[in-house]
């Protein structure tokens, strides 16, 4: 089983639909930047009684170019559904098959064969440009249209449930959650174990903030001390907060493509603060000697421009992710906690290693294009981390049929659980 490609999905869900007519609908919601299709896939509720305004559920797939597993879990859900109704009881299903095609289509991974396979065409762009977070850094004249057409779509559907599908390239399964899902913990953990996929307890982008359950985390509410250094401070003017004007939740599902058991480690660690003094230095370090390929390394006199357009999105990603670096680090050394697991420290180093080898695999994409001198070096720069990494954490693929079980199972989950929790209400 392969990552689809935003064209592959669409021709799968045209054929479910022809193939489910009056059941299973395909519509256009918007258009990209680059005028790709942005297609809605959409499974009708079952029963003879009227159905209820905001019972929708809607799955966003593709939101980060990076992580293709969701397409294949959308279709995976779509086609579940189909064999087994009930979760379709007076409520319909819909599908954002990718909100980004334009991202997926600088980022190629249909089947990696290693973490070096998955960073030769690796593209991830600048958080501006990424369609539920461009409304926490943008204007509201300023957003992309991927961004416009999701919020319309929720503005349409009112979700009781939005759920985002998202992936890590090495690590865990965790959840992020809007609200709280009470009794969600139990079934992840249950599918994660039978799955032999990693539960991520200490993740790094969820520091501090409330855990119900192993692998769980409730965003913090706003003028929290949580925030850190992977959001910024109006996260909830991103997609994933609008459902909130209609009651929604939003569930953020993350599972990663190479599973470490490092990340599942809930022992103390012996010393974090020391630990993640010397994280924030090898970041600084590491970022610094991507840095200075990008700026020209003593071997042309300007840094590469972004004037040439299949640079250019790449060039923005590399310098965002350049500049969020320093941010990172000095959160690492000046709010270190005291007392830490060996899990939390564990994504912290992952999260890190990621940071800059992301910039580097973009930035070595360009460098090949052009025949650029600095090309070689950098080519081995990032084999080297790449290959660091995998040792490290004791890298396994999680086959992407795996991936698709986890997540098809957590969505359901939690639709299930925010069902059972509105009738005990």
């Amino acid at each position: 089983m392969c990552y689809p490609t935003p064209q592959e999905l669409g021709l799968a869900a045209r054929a479910l639909a022809d193939e489910h007519p009056g059941t299973v609908r395909l519509r256009q919601a918007g258009t990209s930047r680059a005028g790709r299709p942005l297609w809605v896939l959409s499974v009708a509720a079952t029963g003879s009684a009227p159905r209820r305004a905001g019972r929708d559920v809607l799955v966003v797939a593709g939101a980060h170019a990076n992580e293709p597993v969701g397409g294949a879990t959308v279709l995976a859900l779509a086609r579940r559904l189909l064999r087994d109704p009930a979760p379709r009881a007076g409520c319909g299903w819909h599908f954002l098959l990718c909100a980004d095609p334009d991202g997926a289509d600088l980022h190629r991974t249909p089947r990696p064969y290693s973490l070096l396979d998955y960073h030769r065409n690796f593209f991830r762009p600048p958080g501006p440009e990424q369609p539920e977070w461009a409304p926490s850094l943008l204007p509201p004249d300023r957003l992309p249209p991927e961004t416009l057409a999701l919020t319309a779509l929720i503005d349409e559907l009112r979700p009781v449930l939005q759920v985002s599908l998202h992936a890590t390239d090495l690590g865990g399964t965790w959840v992020q959650l809007t609200r709280d899902i009470p009794g969600l913990a139990e079934p992840f953990a249950k599918s994660a174990a039978e799955l032999r996929i990693p539960v991520e307890n200490g993740a790094s982008d969820a520091a501090g903030w409330p855990s119900p359950g192993p692998g769980i985390f409730v965003i913090p509410q706003p003028g929290g001390e949580a925030a850190g250094a992977f959001h910024p401070e109006d996260t909830r003017l991103s997609t994933w907060y609008h459902a909130h004007r209609y009651a929604g939740s939003t569930a953020i599902v993350e599972v990663p493509m190479w599973a470490s058991d490092l990340v599942d480690d809930p022992t103390p660690h012996p010393d974090p603060r020391r630990a993640l003094r010397m994280l924030a230095e090898r970041l600084t370090s590491d970022a610094a000697l991507v840095a200075a390929v990008r700026g020209g390394g003593g071997t042309r006199a300007d840094p590469l421009p972004y004037g040439d357009p299949a640079a250019a999105p790449l060039l923005r990603a590399v310098d965002w992710t350049l500049a969020l670096i320093p941010r990172v680090a000095a959160e690492w050394t000046t709010a270190a906690p005291a007392e830490a697991t060996a899990a939390y420290i564990a994504s912290i180093d992952a999260f890190g290693r990621r940071l800059s080898l992301r910039a580097a695999a973009m930035l070595l994409r360009v460098l090949r294009t052009q025949g650029h001198p600095a090309a070689p070096g950098l080519d081995r720069l990032v084999t080297g981390w790449c290959e660091d990494f995998a040792a490290r954490f004791g890298a396994r693929w999680v086959p992407v049929a795996t991936q698709v079980e986890h997540q098809s199972r957590t969505v359901l989950a939690a639709y299930d659980r925010l069902v059972a929790a509105d009738r005990s209400a």
